[in-house]
């Protein structure tokens, strides 16, 4: 066996810390895309020390799938719409958790010689990747379909899909077990079999609403199957990259279970969003007994032309209509008029962690204007208008109030608390979870109904008129 020239373990150790440097940068939209750089620099060190591996096999096409991926990855990244860069992420995560299980597949087979009739010792790192890297794949897979309407984004309380979760989570136990007991290897296909169908229906029975959270721990997911190949392998870049993935979407994970007040089974299992029973009322039964007070943009606009603050709400209403730079050519024009303009930043707004970042980051919104929940709540009081662009559930008083809501408990933004909330919404249909907001029918609401961008960019419009 070749010896291990000192320069790839130094190399490992110079992109370990390149990742390091370039997740704490993502921490802040100031310096996200700093962060990104290091790391995939950091990625690159990694790839070109283990390319230059004295026992590596197949380098010519490790090579050739490399240049396929990039390319593939570059026309990926530059042609999806900002828009469905959720899908984009848990499409790319499911790859990343199915070449995972793919290594560990090859590993056992490898080792087993094919003996998939006779007894072999399994390794937990084997095992564990397989397992785990599976339900990202195929969990990922149903998230993506999920988010681009492919399949249905409501929740579904099927106690037939929880009973076959149980038996797959046991199957997949029971295998593992003779596995590791030196049983037949035809038990790795069942285990491969049972994890992949059960990222599919673990993830089939979550709501849309929960997206975001989903494709954080499916992320954690895929960095520890990455972590537990990097064991199976003796590759000490993998394993912090890995382990890195694996606890920071840990971490975005139970932030964003705190945003909503719920915990991570409540998420997995609650069957948030589900339809409501029969017989309940439902929100068009809401809309048609109460009124609401309709605004035009010619109305918004001589109110925007005489306030001093504004706090803008954007939510995923903003993102469909593509309306970001819109948005920001209104937040200008005020700005220019002397208006203190601000956006409140809700943790789970939108269909991924940090997508209303993103959005705006895209239309080159000022990072100094964003604000999260916590610091931008008790401003609400102060604002003359809060601009509710797409949001729902995540300004719904109800979260507060009402005991019998679902997202009861939930933070939520105080736009209810500005002297004047003006909602662009194309309708009063419900948000992802399903429910009514009061805020809607407050007596400082006013409705402002249509597309987000046509509604936004006809209210500039009425600005720049109305003196």
């Amino acid at each position: 066996m070749n010896s291990v020239p000192d320069f790839i373990p130094l190399s490992y150790l110079a992109a370990s810390i390149l990742f390091i440097i370039g997740l704490k940068r993502l921490s802040s939209p100031a310096h996200a895309r700093s962060g990104n750089l290091i790391a995939a620099g950091g990625m690159a060190l990694a790839l070109i020390a283990m390319l230059m591996a004295p026992d590596l096999s197949h380098r010519g096409l490790i090579l050739i799938a490399l240049g396929i991926g990039g390319i593939a990855g570059v026309i990926g990244a530059r042609r999806v719409a900002i828009t469905d860069m959720p899908q984009m992420v848990a499409l790319l995560n499911g790859l990343g958790g199915g070449a995972a299980a793919l290594v560990s597949t090859n590993e056992f087979v490898q080792v087993s010689r094919m003996a998939f009739f006779h007894s072999h010792a399994a390794s937990f790192t084997g095992i564990f990747g397989a397992v785990i890297g599976s339900i990202s794949f195929t969990g990922s897979l149903i998230a993506f379909g999920k988010l681009q309407g492919i399949v249905s984004e409501k929740a579904l309380t099927s106690s037939t899909l929880r009973t076959a979760n149980i038996g797959l989570a046991a199957l997949i136990l029971i295998s593992a077990g003779v596995l590791l007991a030196g049983g037949p290897g035809y038990w790795f296909l069942a285990l491969l079999l049972a994890a992949l169908t059960f990222g599919a229906t673990m993830v089939m029975p979550i709501g849309g609403a929960d997206m975001p959270v989903v494709i954080s721990l499916l992320n954690s997911f895929t960095g520890l199957a990455a972590a537990a190949t990097g064991f199976t392998l003796d590759n000490t870049a993998l394993i912090i990259s890995g382990t890195l993935v694996g606890a920071s979407g840990t971490l975005l994970t139970q932030l964003m279970c705190k945003a909503m007040n719920r915990s991570i089974t409540n998420v997995l299992f609650g069957g948030f969003g589900a339809a409501a029973p029969a017989g309940a009322a439902g929100a068009g039964a809401a809309t048609t007994q109460r009124p609401v007070r309709e605004i035009t943009a010619a109305d918004a606009a001589v109110l925007l032309a005489n306030i001093r603050s504004l706090i803008v709400v954007p939510g995923y209403g903003m993102a469909v209509a593509q309306a970001q730079h819109a948005v920001r050519e209104l937040a200008d024009a005020l700005a220019k008029r002397g208006v203190d303009v601000k956006y409140a930043i809700h943790p789970v707004a939108g269909r991924m962690p940090g997508h209303m970042n993103v959005l705006l980051a895209e239309a080159n919104v000022p990072y100094t204007q964003l604000f999260d929940l916590d610091q931008i709540n008790g401003e609400f009081a102060h604002a003359d208008v809060a601009l509710v662009i797409g949001a729902n559930d995540v300004v719904n008083p109800a979260a507060r109030t009402d005991t019998a809501s679902p997202i009861y408990g939930m933070p939520i933004l105080d736009a209810d608390k500005a002297q004047h909330v003006i909602v662009i919404k194309r309708s009063m249909n419900p948000g992802f979870a399903g429910i009514d907001n009061p805020l809607y029918y407050e007596p400082r609401t006013m409705m402002l109904f249509g597309d987000a961008k046509g509604a936004v960019t006809k209210l500039l419009e009425e600005l720049k008129t109305a003196g």
